[in-house]
C-alpha cells in the first residue's frame, strides 16, 4: 500500500494502517497482531498458527488471493472465531474477476471500499462479534 494504484488504494502505507489498527486496538482494549506476506504458503501457515494460539478473531485482506486461493479459504475454515474480510477498494465495482471471494463463505462479513477505514471497521466488527459471544 502507498505505492500501487492510488486511485483504488490511496496513498496510505501498510505501516500507517498497522499503526492505526494498534491505536484502535488500545482504545478497544484488544491486542492487535499484524502479518503481511507476499507468499501464499506463509499466510496459510500464519492462519494455522492463529488456530494454535487461540486468537479471538481474524481480520483479513487476502488481496488477489481472495478471488482464487482455496488454500487460504480452507485454512481459515479451521478457525472457530469470527473472520472479517476487508478490502480497501470496492471489489464489487471493479473488474468482474474481483467480484467473487472464495473466502466470503467462511467469513462473518465483508467490508469493502472504505480505504483504511475498511480495516478499522473490520477491527470494530470483530470486536463486536467477540463481545456478543463472550
Amino acid at each position: 500500500f502507498g505505492k500501487r494504484d492510488p486511485k483504488h488504494y490511496g496513498t496510505v502505507t501498510l505501516d500507517e494502517i498497522n499503526n492505526r489498527l494498534i491505536e484502535l486496538g488500545k482504545e478497544l482494549g484488544v491486542s492487535v497482531v499484524h502479518f503481511q506476506t507476499n507468499f501464499e504458503g506463509e499466510l496459510v501457515e500464519r492462519i494455522h498458527k492463529a488456530f494454535e494460539e487461540n486468537v479471538d478473531a481474524v481480520v483479513i485482506n487476502a488481496g488477489a488471493w481472495t478471488h482464487y486461493s482455496y488454500a487460504i479459504r480452507d485454512a481459515l475454515a479451521i478457525l472457530k472465531v469470527p473472520i472479517v474480510e476487508v478490502h480497501m477498494s470496492h471489489i464489487h465495482t471493479r473488474e468482474p474477476f474481483r467480484h467473487y471471494s472464495v473466502i466470503a463463505d467462511v467469513a462473518k462479513g465483508q467490508i469493502t471500499g472504505f480505504g483504511i477505514n475498511s480495516y478499522l471497521l473490520g477491527l470494530r466488527a470483530a470486536w463486536e462479534l467477540i463481545k456478543d459471544n463472550g
